[in-house]
């Protein structure tokens, strides 16, 4: 049975942020998942997932100057020194939520930059990033994001992800398959999950084309799910998508798959 847990940064809006781990278990949620974790103190969200028995699987890396616009770092060129000392910071944070994978986001384009000098700087970056991951027992992650959500994003398809997985290592780097930006990017995501699963290590859901919750949208979602069982997928997979109306109300889809 698929495993879902509640991305902390989209649902449970309703109640300020730490309060959202007490509202996630009460929803029926193990696990839980966010954006970005550095506006808390670490001992404080440790605090809380222990409190309420919750798992944490997966965050950002700082990614740069968000509120500015920027969406990573690991791409752009000139600035390494920034991308370790963010990486180095994720890893303090995972390290005290015991949480096993951290995303790596890779930037947008800089203008005038050549496509090659970015997949160096970003292969090298990645290499870097992994390494340190694997040292403190964690896994980096990669996440291909539709343009439509994130214009000029250096990633935007699952076989990016793959190519630079296999160049970097699978042992080390996983892919992060967010079944939303899929579909928007390239759709057949059954048949793009079934070629990529062997790298795949944690999944994203949300329905198009609102991004909302699953059973708002275009995708037959039990189809997705059962498929997703059958092919033998035991990770977990992130409900990173903005409620419809209040985030309890729009469970329905998630009554068959809470934990007996």
């Amino acid at each position: 049975m698929p495993r879902f847990a509640a991305n902390l940064s989209m649902m449970f809006q309703e109640v300020p942020f730490l309060d959202r781990f007490a509202a996630a278990r009460a929803a029926g949620f193990e696990a839980v998942e966010f954006l970005f974790p550095y506006d808390f103190p670490a001992a404080e969200i440790a605090s809380r997932l222990k409190d309420h028995g919750l798992r944490q699987v997966l965050f950002n890396a700082p990614p740069g100057d968000w509120a500015a616009g920027e969406r990573g770092m690991a791409c752009i060129p000139g600035r390494q020194g920034e991308f370790r000392d963010a990486l180095k910071k994720g890893l303090e944070y995972a390290a005290a939520l015991s949480c096993p994978r951290l995303h790596v986001m890779p930037g947008l384009r800089p203008e005038g930059v050549a496509h090659d000098t970015l997949t160096a700087v970003y292969g090298a970056n990645l290499a870097w990033a992994a390494e340190e991951c694997a040292k403190a027992g964690m896994k980096a992650v990669i996440e291909p994001i539709n343009q439509r959500d994130i214009p000029g994003i250096f990633m935007t398809t699952m076989q990016q992800g793959a190519d630079i997985i296999a160049a970097v290592g699978p042992d080390k780097l996983g892919l992060q398959f967010d079944l939303y930006h899929c579909q928007v990017s390239e759709g057949d995501i059954v048949k793009r999950v079934e070629k990529h699963l062997p790298i795949i290590a944690h999944m994203q859901v949300a329905d198009v084309p609102g991004r909302n919750e699953p059973g708002t949208g275009e995708v037959n979602w039990p189809f997705v799910f059962d498929r997703l069982d059958a092919l033998g997928y035991r990770g977990w997979i992130g409900c990173e998508y903005r409620p419809a109306g209040e985030t309890v109300a729009g469970l329905g889809w998630f009554a068959p798959y809470k934990a007996a």
